[in-house]
């Protein structure tokens, strides 16, 4: 099975079905425009010619890691073409199929042509290799999932008072609710807090203001300094703040608590640790009117709020 993105899948679709947008296949809808190639001047633009026949598309499948005998690939037809490149590779036998750039080379020939046409932009076929395979190669890197195994994630939580965070967003919701729960070296629960705002600008705020409040009150309730968060992107905006501009006034506040303490730390935790912070804060966003509440335990005034 082939891997890729999205994007790219629905691309191949295209040149298969015959539906890209060559100008062969606009003037045969009634479209008047050039029928010339963009990149090369050919007459008659097909599927073919853009992908596989175009000078620049033939000099970047000559450079590309892609096996492409001349005896046998581009033909003159692009179902043989593509035919070739899912099925008949010579390499494909060594298992390395799933992560050959083919598909990429594919998008970034496509994508050099359109820049030709709208913006005048001639890419060198090389660089359009090197980056197509570059972008490959990230990708699949990507979508490798490294987990610690779960003895060692305890261990990395046990090993210091910890405060866990969360924050719940919902569209159709008046509040966004924040919820912490501070844990001991042993696993037991020392404090939790629960607290509702307006709803914020984003579900990526809702994640980062509960970490805000939470250092507020380690400040007037303990000495807690670790702090952990299943929102990576909460993670990369603290050590990274300039990469964030929508987030400056929230960072701005992050860093005036961060000065107040001698040390800080914060780690990336998986979900399933921190569902007791999430059921907080899905407390506070469905709570029918302003919370702020720390304690060791959750009274029955916040569970059942039509008693209040």
């Amino acid at each position: 099975m082939m891997k890729a993105p999205q994007k790219i899948k629905h691309l191949l679709w295209q040149i298969i079905s015959g539906y890209l947008a060559v100008t062969k296949n606009l003037i045969h809808r009634g479209m008047k425009c050039d029928n010339n190639c963009p990149r090369c001047g050919a007459e008659d633009e097909s599927i073919n010619h853009a992908i596989f026949e175009c000078p620049p598309a033939l000099q970047t499948w000559a450079l590309a890691s892609t096996a492409t005998p001349p005896s046998v690939f581009p033909s003159s037809g692009v179902y043989t073409n593509m035919d070739y490149l899912f099925w008949r590779r010579p390499d494909m036998g060594d298992g390395e199929e799933e992560s050959d750039p083919f598909p990429w080379i594919i998008w970034f020939i496509w994508k050099a042509r359109n820049e030709k046409l709208f913006q005048g932009i001639s890419r060198d076929p090389l660089g359009t290799v090197r980056h197509a395979e570059a972008e490959c190669r990230a990708w699949h890197e990507a979508q490798i999932k490294t987990s610690l195994p779960p003895a060692i994630q305890n261990q990395a939580i046990r090993l210091q008072n910890i405060c866990l965070v969360d924050g719940s967003w919902h569209q159709k919701h008046v509040y966004s609710g924040y919820g912490w729960v501070w844990i001991n070296p042993d696993g037991s629960q020392n404090m939790l807090g629960l607290h509702n705002q307006p709803r914020r600008l984003s579900p990526l705020h809702t994640e980062l203001e509960p970490l805000l409040w939470a250092m507020q009150c380690a400040l007037h309730h303990s000495t807690i300094q670790a702090f952990g968060t299943d929102c990576q992107d909460v993670i990369k905006m603290i050590h990274k703040p300039e990469d964030w501009p929508k987030f400056l006034t929230e960072l701005l506040e992050f860093k005036r608590l961060r000065s107040s303490v001698t040390s800080f730390s914060i780690i990336y935790v998986p979900r399933n640790f921190v569902c007791k912070a999430d059921h907080l804060a899905r407390l506070a966003r469905s709570f029918v009117r302003p919370l702020l509440f720390i304690g060791c335990s959750i009274p029955e005034w916040v569970i059942t709020p039509t008693q209040v």
